[in-house]
């Protein structure tokens, strides 16, 4: 008797520990909620991508070039990169001497700069309160000898969401600086109405690109609640203050108004990408279809056929490129539900791929 009452003494110490530990992470979790709620805060993170490209290369030489051969070779490049950073420090001492009549420094002699930024597109287009952040730190540095490039993916959303995102674009255009947009994956509706602002417009050639349209769909339970003699009232003021409704029963002057919106946003869509690619014909192009990379050429929807690694890569050669990224600070509840969200994509994806694996594969 004795043994089993320390036993479940035991297991019930255990408990305890358990449930203390969660109430910790629950209450940890709504403490640090309610913190990021009162500071929201971030930070920029910028990667230099040659110093990336020549680590890469560094450590595949290792393995693949003989080690009295990569001895030789690593020596000489430390010879070049040291000849450049004094010929670097040479300039800029120069230019400090420099002075110009009203009285301000010149600006050292320097390589263009590609600054890299990345908009991954959700329905609300949630990416561009990040997007804002950084482009209004890169053109508080860029100058006109320099070039942005945003790697695109989306497959468009809410009208004044993805109109906004463009705007954010337009500055970069307004600012006097080269935007080149590349689509590696998707640039659609919401997403070409982006991509369209760009001085140059890149795209992979299996790319989609397209869908100038304009959809709403509404779901309608007005039959449903009278079937089970549920009223439902709307009350407002103005004619058109509601046209289409969920509850209520829809009309033909509901349905018609509904549809000049529509049309209408059709219209503005439409001009908007007129302005930027004049190129267009847009009659032929704003169906709602969409193509891929290869089509999307011939209609001149893009300007050329080019993957962004292979765009960053030859930059390199003769530009510093620079990955800017803003980090939002994130609370707990927010980890957790981004790590739930992640484990639960990778079981569907796991499922979905076994349940189609005898369909057909491109």
């Amino acid at each position: 008797m004795a043994e089993f009452f320390f036993d479940y003494g035991l297991f019930a110490l255990k408990a305890l520990t358990i449930v203390v530990a969660i109430l910790i992470v629950v209450i940890g979790s709504v403490a640090a909620g309610m913190r990021s709620r009162k500071t929201p805060d971030g930070h920029i993170e910028v990667t230099k991508i040659n110093d990336e490209i020549d680590g890469l290369r560094d450590a595949l030489s290792q393995t693949v070039i003989e080690p009295e051969a990569y001895k030789i070779e690593a020596k000489q490049r430390h010879k070049a990169e040291k000849a450049e950073h004094k010929a670097n420090i040479k300039s800029i001492k120069k230019a400090l001497k420099k002075v110009t009549k009203d009285d301000k420094q010149a600006e050292p002699e320097r390589k263009p700069r590609l600054y890299i930024l990345d908009f991954h597109g959700d329905m609300k287009a949630s990416a561009v309160s990040s997007l804002r952040r950084e482009i209004t730190a890169v053109l508080s540095l860029a100058e006109s000898q320099d070039e942005v490039l945003i790697r695109l993916e989306s497959g468009g959303g809410m009208v004044h969401a993805y109109g906004l995102a463009s705007s954010q674009l337009q500055r970069i255009r307004d600012h006097g600086i080269n935007l080149t947009v590349c689509v590696d994956k998707v640039a659609a509706s919401g997403g070409y109405m982006m991509a369209c602002v760009a001085s140059k417009l890149l795209a992979a050639p299996f790319a989609i690109i397209g869908s100038i349209g304009v959809i709403a769909q509404i779901p309608n339970f007005h039959r449903l609640l009278k079937k089970n003699e549920i009223d439902f009232e709307m009350i407002t003021a103005g004619e058109y203050k509601r046209t289409l409704t969920m509850f209520g029963e829809n009309t033909d002057e509901g349905r018609e108004k509904f549809t000049d919106d529509i049309q209408d946003i059709h219209v503005l869509f439409k001009d908007f990408v007129s302005q930027h690619r004049p190129q267009l014909d847009i009659a032929e192009v704003a169906t709602g279809e969409i193509w891929f990379g290869q089509r999307a050429i011939e209609k001149s929807l893009v300007d050329e056929l080019k993957t962004s690694d292979e765009y960053i890569v030859k930059a390199c050669e003769a530009s510093d490129v620079f990955e800017v990224k803003y980090e939002e600070k994130k609370s707990l509840p927010q980890k957790l539900g981004f790590a739930l969200d992640s484990a639960i994509d990778s079981v569907l994806l796991k499922w979905f791929d076994r349940g189609t694996r005898k369909g057909f594969y491109l």
